[in-house]
């Protein structure tokens, strides 16, 4: 449903966490969830979990290499254009009878201007394909979520999912073995 000319209005539930009490239970729903047909899953542990990110839906992203191509590209190209306008147009020197184009000197600055472009390119495309900084995040609304640095390990299952339906996506978490289930608000 459309709001007054501004766009879709945004659902102001989150998804749906389970908490539970121990790295291997996570794991097994974690496992259970995948394999339903859930693709829009986040885990949340106080530690690393061997196995976890493998049996989490993979998300990945291709447009982080095509930025760093396409920065490195630029960088290079900027590199050797900036020294071949200044040895050749702006600035022009003989020294010893040699061309004015002497590719071979401009290289190590295009080299470092392809490293540092591809470099600044990757980094800030991260962080805005991240979302970051992020000062808040939702799933910070979830009951005991204080307690995901702690001692208890939560599953959440986004709204965003195309399989996610409220009654449905709470009962099949409930049959995870659950400690508790709840919808998690937006703000």
């Amino acid at each position: 449903m459309a709001g007054h000319g501004h766009g879709p209005v945004e659902n102001p539930i989150y998804g749906m966490v389970a908490e539970f009490d121990s790295a291997d239970e996570l794991l097994a729903a974690t496992k259970q969830a995948t394999a339903a047909g859930y693709s829009k899953t986040d885990a949340y542990s106080p530690f690393p979990i061997h196995g976890l990110a493998e049996s989490l839906p993979n998300g990945t992203d291709d447009r982080v290499p095509w930025f760093a191509f396409f920065g490195g590209i630029t960088g290079c190209l900027l590199g050797f254009g900036l020294q071949y306008y200044i040895a050749v147009i702006d600035y022009p020197l003989n020294v010893g009878g040699k061309p004015l184009n002497t590719w071979p000197q401009f290289l190590p600055v295009t080299f470092e201007c392809t490293v540092l472009c591809t470099g600044l390119t990757t980094f800030i495309s991260q962080w805005a394909l991240n979302g970051l900084p992020r000062l808040h995040h939702p799933i910070f609304n979830a009951p005991n979520f204080d307690r995901a640095s702690q001692d208890r390990f939560f599953l959440c299952i986004e709204t965003k999912d195309p399989k996610y339906e409220p009654n449905e996506t709470a009962a099949f978490l409930n049959g995870l073995g659950a400690l508790n289930v709840a919808e998690v608000a937006r703000s």
